[in-house]
């Protein structure tokens, strides 16, 4: 089904300097003070190209960067097309942020290729989360541009044969030298291997070819890709041209180092809300009960691993409040066109009974985060609420990589922000000129 092409790689030479000074995070978590000391480090940064903002048309510039860049030999194709693998080595702190991810060392690993672009509705890639339109449209500005892709989209593909030959040679290929590795500022390892054997090329494709793909990170850039595709073939562009592909980073859904957090949920300017009169019409649905602070994540881990569907409503204090929904049936009855995959999910449900029904927050809202903003971090989440600058924090389980699945072959698509996979890919690695 996904058709999966080997390419050569753009990537920067020594010429740029040191890989660690010219990478960076994704591009929509990158503040503007960031991305000046990006840039204030080594002007090679690849933050110039993927987030540009110099000039009166910044796309324009970044499009100009590139060619001299490409001229003066700072960044470069590799010789031999190739597939690529690519590994975070990362360390979490217990239990962190109620993921129910064991504390320690981990490592997660996925292949980069060019991947056929194909529309949602083939059932061949499939989206999880919904998109806004003004992200789409920067990213096709910058397409349009500079005709690259600085940055992976994230899919994930279930080797449900058990087998995960796919990651067997992966990590065969593994214990050869990296072609390139680094540590960057979070302390996260990346390293980088490259496959130019043709029959080994070969036999991934072949096995690959059987998979659906499943975008984790990066719906606003694959859309914008098919947009671009469908562009330059108004341009003449033939089918089967370079613009019919994007570059992916795909990783096992099974592979044990795949972690996906929570995204919290932060309620502000909401004009006379009274916490104690939320909660009762709250009862109507949920069994309500306060705990202390000290056990958030324990009776949020209690009620992930016991398959019920609760979070914790944050106002203050020592204390919370764990909603644990009373009866799914409910949700049967207001969500009848949804399947069961999209109906039970937590994010669904406190989207459903509490922000749209009791707070009035209803899909446009949340979209312009009129009255709702989101964080990873569950500590920020309760600092805000106490500092008074949110007046309260919904806290969530994280969504099961299962549920993402059940969701996307549904046909139908989470909320915004319903996942955080971590880490984060890192940009710079590996970039696809596409002309």
């Amino acid at each position: 089904m996904a058709e999966i092409r080997p390419f050569n790689a753009l990537r920067f030479t020594p010429k740029a300097g040191d890989i660690k000074e010219l990478t960076c995070p994704p591009y929509d978590i990158i503040s503007e003070k960031q991305r000046k000391e990006y840039i204030q480090r080594n002007p090679y940064n690849i933050v110039r190209l993927e987030l540009p903002r110099d000039g009166d048309n910044p796309y324009a510039v970044a499009g100009e960067t590139l060619k001299d860049w490409l001229d003066k030999g700072i960044l470069a194709n590799d010789e031999k097309p190739g597939l690529y693998i690519y590994e975070i080595r990362f360390e979490l702190e217990g239990r962190s942020d109620i993921s129910g991810i064991e504390g320690g060392k981990h490592s997660v690993m996925g292949l980069i290729g060019l991947v056929k672009l194909e529309e949602f509705e083939k059932g061949i890639i499939l989206p999880h989360e919904q998109t806004l339109s003004k992200a789409k449209t920067d990213r096709f500005n910058l397409m349009k541009a500079t005709a690259c892709n600085f940055s992976s989209i994230y899919a994930l593909y279930n080797d449900d044969g058990g087998e995960q030959e796919t990651l067997d040679i992966m990590n065969l290929a593994s214990r050869e030298q990296p072609i390139c590795e680094m540590t960057d500022n979070e302390g996260l390892e990346h390293r980088l291997w490259s496959i130019t054997d043709e029959a080994v090329i070969a036999y991934i494709q072949k096995h690959m070819a059987n998979m659906k793909l499943y975008i984790a990170d990066g719906h606003h850039r694959y859309e914008t890709a098919l947009n671009y595709r469908n562009y330059m073939r108004t341009q003449g562009v033939p089918e089967g041209a370079a613009t019919d592909y994007v570059m992916m980073v795909m990783v096992d859904m099974n592979h044990p180092g795949l972690v996906v957090f929570p995204t919290h949920r932060l309620i502000h300017s909401i004009d006379s809300l009274d916490i104690p009169s939320l909660l009762d019409s709250c009862r109507q649905y949920f069994h309500v009960k306060d705990e202390n602070i000290s056990v958030f994540d324990e009776a949020l881990e209690h009620a992930y691993l016991s398959g019920e569907h609760a979070f914790g409503l944050y106002t203050g204090g020592d204390t919370f409040t764990l909603l644990t929904l009373r009866d799914s049936d409910i949700m049967n009855k207001l969500l009848p066109s949804l399947s069961p995959a999209s109906r039970n999910l937590d994010v669904t449900i406190l989207h459903t009974l509490i922000l749209e029904r009791l707070l009035g927050i209803d899909s446009e809202n949340m979209a312009q985060q009129t009255n709702l903003t989101y964080t990873r971090d569950i500590l920020k989440a309760i600092e805000g609420v106490s500092s008074g600058n949110y007046q309260c924090a919904f806290i969530l389980n994280p969504t099961r990589v299962s549920e993402i699945k059940d969701v996307a072959s549904a046909g139908e698509k989470m909320p915004q922000k319903s996942t955080y996979f971590y880490p984060k890919l890192i940009t710079g690695l590996v970039m696809n000129k596409l002309n």
